[in-house]
């Protein structure tokens, strides 16, 4: 049986629903794999005219046992996963007309519009499969820079397994964000606005952070988390670099880079360790905008936290893109000791700067580029008027970064990742293409019903955060119990 580790050596290992449970070790680490499975040309040969949901199902039995996860209970629960997306497929993979060799893998046609469904849908149905035979509740905390709440809230919604409680950052989202999280209803669905968090979402993560080294709080409320933190998100991202490759691929070990807007690294970290199973990828490409915390990583070899910049990127917002630990435990080795005292430093001095044999371990393979918001506006316009084909921001940066390495990438095949519906971000939309009155494809229904609709939660200055939340999620909880009994 698989079994899953800190990346930072503390603890012993653990099964996949103590690790999916847990969120993080004990010792604060994330939990990885003690290894990742290798797969063959052979088996990729196999996969190729497999199903999104089918593929799902082969790469995710490697990391679960069927002792945990019955096939027939696995199957299920990838289809109550991913059987509402609006397209059949799930993630549609169009050619771009004005760009030789390049594609857009579509990745929100999830309940809430983003990639975050994709991780999500999955995630929080494994959960809730798992809580339900332990006769459990848990309470869960996520931070977000605008997609990762909205899709938590919604697949959480109505769990009878689950509270979540969504910080997001007051005024750096758009209305359109928060009001996918503050008109549900469901009363196990709690909204956070939080007032002054001069770092954005990366303030609330320290909340979080210090929300659970608070071990008599962290018991009391049963806590936990479903951010990208959480093994089972990095987990269930790697079947779309499997299926992009496949459906963009002629034959399997053809070169083909591709494209990730990029913040806090869990996207890509799942697009890392696929190319570790063995998905032949050439280049993974990261597309930071100007707050570039990955750019200064793979180009400069330096962990650092720098002031914020809001941009109209602001789902990838990040300064400190945790799941770049995880990824460069597999990078040096496994060696637990090494990851503790970078995490260490960083925690103490805010800056760690890699040695020349790390940097060469970890950037292999790896291009980035940090861009503009002018230049993401702009190409916003040009593919809008080329090809009637609307960018949201995010994925407007991964296709300047397309552009700006054309001649590194080569004479090969590209695949952009598109992370969000741009009928999330209207006033991004208006300014770039200079209009009032927003076109078609900048709308959808779901985002127009919920601006009709009451909207409901909490908010707290950033200042006393921590000490809120305590009394509001004990109350709950206590709430809970009184129910049950």
């Amino acid at each position: 049986m698989l079994k899953f580790v800190s990346n930072k050596g503390g603890g012993e290992p653990v099964d996949i629903e103590t690790a999916i449970l847990s969120g993080y070790a004990p010792d604060g680490g994330l939990y990885v794999p003690e290894h990742l499975p290798q797969i063959s040309v052979e088996q990729l040969e196999q996969w190729k005219h497999l199903s999104f949901k089918e593929l799902a199902f082969e790469i995710v039995s490697l990391f679960i046992d069927r002792s945990i996860v019955s096939a027939q209970e696995l199957k299920s629960i990838i289809e109550n996963a991913y059987g509402t997306f609006e397209k059949e497929e799930v993630i549609p993979i169009p050619k771009l007309r004005s760009r030789k060799n390049t594609y857009v893998m579509e990745l929100f046609y999830g309940s809430t519009l983003s990639f975050k469904d994709v991780g999500l849908s999955f995630l929080v149905n494994l959960v809730d499969f798992f809580l339900k035979r332990k006769q459990e509740r848990l309470s869960v905390v996520v931070a977000t820079t605008g997609d990762t709440g909205p899709a938590a809230a919604s697949y959480v919604a109505g769990k009878s397994t689950l509270d979540v409680w969504v910080l997001y950052p007051k005024g750096l989202i758009t209305e359109e964000q928060e009001r996918q999280m503050t008109t549900l209803q469901q009363s196990n669905v709690h909204p956070v606005g939080v007032y002054n968090c001069q770092e954005g979402a990366d303030d609330l993560d320290l909340v979080i952070a210090k929300l659970y080294a608070n071990q008599p709080f962290k018991n009391k409320v049963n806590l936990s988390s479903i951010n990208s933190i959480n093994w089972g998100r990095v987990m269930i991202q790697t079947v779309h670099y499997f299926y992009g490759y496949f459906q963009v691929a002629d034959k399997i070990g053809e070169p083909i880079s591709m494209v990730v807007p990029s913040g806090a690294f869990g996207n890509l970290c799942a697009g890392g360790l696929a190319r570790k199973m063995g998905l032949p990828i050439k280049n993974l490409i990261v597309a930071n905008n100007k707050n570039g915390c990955l750019h200064r990583i793979f180009t400069k070899g330096i962990f650092s936290k720098e002031p914020i910049h809001e941009t109209v990127s602001s789902a990838i917002d990040i300064l400190v893109p945790l799941n770049f630990w995880r990824y460069l435990y597999f990078c040096v080795d496994k060696d637990a000791q090494k990851l503790k005292q970078w995490t260490e430093e960083f925690e103490k001095n805010g800056m760690v700067q890699f040695d020349e044999t790390t940097f060469n371990a970890y950037k292999k393979g790896f291009l980035s580029r940090s861009v503009s918001d002018e230049d993401t506006l702009a190409i916003i316009k040009e593919f809008f008027e080329a090809e009637d084909y609307l960018l949201d921001p995010h994925t407007a940066v991964s296709l300047v970064v397309a552009d700006e390495l054309n001649e590194e990438i080569g004479d090969h095949k590209v695949l952009c990742l598109s992370t969000a519906h741009p009928a999330k971000f209207p006033g991004i939309i208006r300014q770039a293409l200079n209009c009032e009155s927003l076109p078609e494809a900048a709308t959808h229904p779901s985002i127009e019903q919920a601006k009709r609709q009451c909207q409901k939660g909490y908010t707290a200055d950033h200042s006393h955060l921590e000490e809120a939340l305590i009394q509001a999620m004990e109350y709950q909880c206590e709430q809970n119990r009184k129910i049950k009994i």
